[in-house]
């Protein structure tokens, strides 16, 4: 029969993983208290970050239909449950590990298929959500004012001539 306490557990893990749209695996061993309080500061509301058994991990991933964690979970593990877009606690985990070497960040899960620490580091690198629709906004508002002026040019031409043409009737 299953004890509770961890079948307590592996709920709540596997509703983590089922909530979350992203998931960054680390090792933490090391790491202060304060520090995991640090850490946990700088990845926001929106990401859990939990300090995790890896056996009840790797069964929760598997009730939360999660398989691209498979074989992945050894050594003192703690991941960092992401809701929204992962960008910016990509960002903080790898700038944490930067100042603090024991976060080792070791791979991780995106919209279902697995990442490497390599791809976190990819995803850490991108520009946030916001700042790419902007430029996005701003490269088509300046398409936009190219057409426009390139659409009047030859108007504002073919007006001149045919104000020349009346002139010349006139005259």
């Amino acid at each position: 029969m299953a004890n509770p306490e961890k079948v307590d557990a592996v709920s709540e893990i596997a509703d983590l993983f089922r909530e979350s749209d992203a998931a960054v695996i680390t090792e933490y061993r090391g790491l202060s208290v304060g520090d995991l309080k640090e850490l946990r500061r700088s990845l926001g509301s929106e990401t859990t970050y939990a300090v995790v058994k890896n056996t009840l991990t790797e069964i929760a991933a598997r009730e939360a239909g999660i398989t691209a964690l498979d074989g992945t979970l050894s050594g003192p593990t703690a991941i960092a449950f992401i809701k929204g877009e992962p960008v910016a606690p990509a960002k903080a985990l790898r700038d944490f590990a930067k100042t603090h070497e024991q976060l080792v960040i070791k791979s991780g899960y995106f919209e279902g298929n697995a990442l490497s620490k390599e791809d976190v580091q990819k995803l850490a690198d991108l520009e946030s959500r916001e700042v790419l629709l902007s430029k996005t906004a701003g490269v088509m508002k300046a398409s936009m004012g190219k057409a426009a002026a390139v659409f009047a040019a030859p108007l504002s031409k073919a007006a001149r001539t045919v104000d020349a043409l009346r002139e010349k009737q006139d005259a």
